[in-house]
């Protein structure tokens, strides 16, 4: 059965684009408004997400942030601006990707495609079930993680990056590494996904307390670590 995307956008060019480069491959459909997508996956879930940011009514951020409440499937997000503050709203939000306009569609949908791989590349690996680090139990088959007992809210992007480190505790992951394992791109490309997905981890596991800590390795990567309790 064929992946379902929904893609909102009030430019009809970018709708139109978007649904030949991707209708192939998926089943797409298109909204002129955030509301719209919304309304009708509040009738049927669909399994990724492309919002514009700047659209009439809810705008993309908002979009995201409602479509993250209800469900964890993955979110790009599509703007006309290039600013910090949006790239780090977007994934504050719960996106999982960020395009700037004007954009190529085939890296886009080569986005998609890495996307879907990697999601069924993980339902097909063998793992095990959970993995421990310091006060942090991720249980790969729940997507699920807790510290000391306390549930921590993850996106997709980052259980998949939190459990590549738990997966990799005893060494170091490079930059480029984390890009292909987990957003699919080599290391020429030019994101910000890695460092901005690492800042918001942190974040989450000081706010839950937790002794794990996601150390720099500068101009390298990230290693795990284990600091005091708090």
């Amino acid at each position: 059965m064929k992946k379902t995307i929904y893609i909102a956008d009030d430019e009809q060019n970018i709708r139109e684009l978007l649904q030949a480069f991707l209708g192939n491959d998926y089943t797409v459909e298109v909204f002129e408004t955030g509301d719209a997508l919304l309304k009708r996956f509040g009738e049927t879930p669909a399994d990724l997400a492309i919002l514009d940011v700047m659209m009439p009514g809810t705008d993309g951020f908002n979009t995201c942030a409602k479509l993250r409440r209800a469900s964890d499937i993955p979110i790009i997000l599509l703007t006309a601006k290039d600013m910090d503050a949006d790239y780090i709203t977007g994934f504050t939000m719960g996106c999982d990707d960020y395009f700037t306009k004007p954009f190529s569609p085939i890296k886009l949908v080569m986005r998609v495609k890495s996307i879907f791989s990697r999601a069924d590349a993980q339902a097909r690996k063998s793992s095990p079930e959970e993995l421990s680090f310091g006060d942090v139990t991720i249980y790969i088959n729940k997507k699920s993680a807790l510290c000391r007992e306390q549930e921590l809210r993850l996106t997709n992007t980052e259980f998949a990056l939190l459990s590549l480190l738990f997966e990799n505790c005893d060494r170091a992951i490079s930059r480029e590494e984390l890009l292909n394992s987990i957003w699919g791109y080599d290391d020429s490309v030019e994101t910000r996904a890695t460092d901005d997905t690492v800042k918001r981890l942190r974040r989450k596991l000081a706010e839950c307390r937790s002794n794990v800590l996601i150390q720099t390795v500068w101009g390298y990567g990230f290693r795990l670590t284990r600091g005091e309790s708090q």
